[in-house]
């Protein structure tokens, strides 16, 4: 059967399906010819995953493009037309890095293709506050935030309305510029602080067993147990007479 006889097809939507539809959202590229669909990373173990999410037997290869700082970059290609269709009908398409919109999935699978957007394009980024140990040493916090970035403003847009939706969580939007190797590149960053940041990392990580990047899962893991841990501190007011 030719490629422009292939029936149609609907692929089932599930935790593994929605986390790789993550990862392409971020990392991903449709080739021009409507087969060929390529996922990057830096690390090897995030591809291995995708192509256990995807049931590939396809092999990694070194990338002739280096990323970030001539990190080395490894790629997986692999060829599918009716899959390739199916993105295309989610929302999906070659060229999509400025211009794509929402991604057409039911909301259940919606915190996994979250995390896939994490680990493709996201940061959790924390350390401890010393600032106000004048005051008192035992005044020392965990400071965390979560943040998604695209190029797009209408796709990060549409992640926020939908964390909202789910979670009731808001973070805030802005643009900012990112330095990469010889470009400069102006990126929207979806930002989450500490208390909502706590609640998001909760819902991602779900269940120990979800496919996501074991780095960043141990961090969120980590930072999760140190907050809980925490207790609120009163600072004491001192008026002038």
């Amino acid at each position: 059967m030719t490629r422009l006889k292939l029936p149609k097809k609907e692929f089932k939507w599930s935790s593994k399906i929605a986390y790789a539809v993550g990862l392409l959202v971020t990392d991903g590229n449709l080739s021009g010819d409507g087969r060929h669909m390529t996922m990057r990373s830096s690390e090897v173990s995030q591809l291995r995953t995708f192509k256990k999410c995807l049931k590939l037997s396809n092999r990694i290869a070194r990338s002739k493009n280096d990323g970030w700082g001539k990190k080395p970059s490894y790629r997986v290609q692999f060829g599918n037309v009716q899959f390739y269709r199916w993105l295309i009908k989610i929302g999906l398409f070659p060229n999509k890095t400025y211009t794509i919109g929402k991604i057409k999935l039911p909301s259940k699978y919606f915190r996994d293709f979250l995390r896939g957007h994490l680990d493709g394009d996201g940061t959790i980024t924390t350390y401890k506050d010393y600032y106000n140990t004048f005051k008192n040493p035992k005044y020392i916090y965990t400071r965390l935030w979560v943040r998604f970035m695209s190029a797009s403003k209408t796709h990060i847009e549409w992640i926020r309305e939908n964390i909202f939706k789910l979670i009731h969580i808001k973070g805030h939007t802005a643009q900012a510029k990112i330095y990469r190797s010889y470009q400069t590149a102006r990126m929207w960053h979806l930002k989450f602080g500490k208390k909502e940041s706590t609640k998001l990392l909760s819902w991602i990580y779900y269940d120990k067993n979800v496919p996501c990047l074991k780095r960043k899962r141990d961090i969120a893991k980590k930072i999760l147990k140190l907050i809980s841990k925490e207790k609120r501190r009163k600072y004491t007011r001192i008026r002038d007479k």
